[in-house]
């Protein structure tokens, strides 16, 4: 075993690839919409879901799935839809395993995700959407809380 291989089974977490694995930008009610945001404020709204499949020993695939929608007056100005995937190789214990998918592997996702939505929407005709940082802590947290009311209720039916 090389140095730099020695390094790499010591590494706790390492990206192997990142890729976009779908995108969609739709304008639905251009050219309109585009006269009716000129001095309006869009509603905007953000759904994140988050997923990790095991590819090898140590190898997974972390995909975050990014829906934003801008409205203005109850009219869709534009929607977007971003699955953004890594590959990572974990060497962490398994009770920590959970954890770093969902919140670690995402946090390094999500900037390169953030600047693809913002690419589309300025490319789209729009000013740039700079999605805030997302707490991938608190979306893990609720995650967990849900399964675990889900587990008991589960087991009684």
């Amino acid at each position: 075993m090389t140095d730099t291989d020695q390094q790499q089974a010591m590494t706790p977490l390492q990206v192997n690839a990142q890729y976009t694995k779908d995108l969609s930008f739709e304008v639905p009610g251009a050219p309109a919409i585009f006269s009716e945001l000129s001095g309006a404020a869009p509603e905007i709204s953000v759904r994140v879901d988050l997923n990790a499949e095991k590819l090898g020993n140590t190898a997974f695939e972390v995909v975050m799935k990014l829906a934003v929608e801008a409205k203005v007056a109850d009219k869709v100005a534009f929607i977007v839809d971003l699955t953004y995937a890594g590959i990572f190789t974990l060497n962490v214990p398994d009770e920590h395993m959970q954890p770093v998918l969902l919140i670690e592997c995402p946090r390094l996702l999500f900037p390169f995700a953030r600047n693809i939505i913002a690419d589309v929407t300025r490319d789209g005709g729009f000013p740039p959407m700079l999605l805030q940082p997302i707490d991938f802590v608190s979306l893990y947290r609720s995650r967990v809380e849900q399964m675990a009311a889900q587990g008991p209720a589960q087991g009684t039916a």
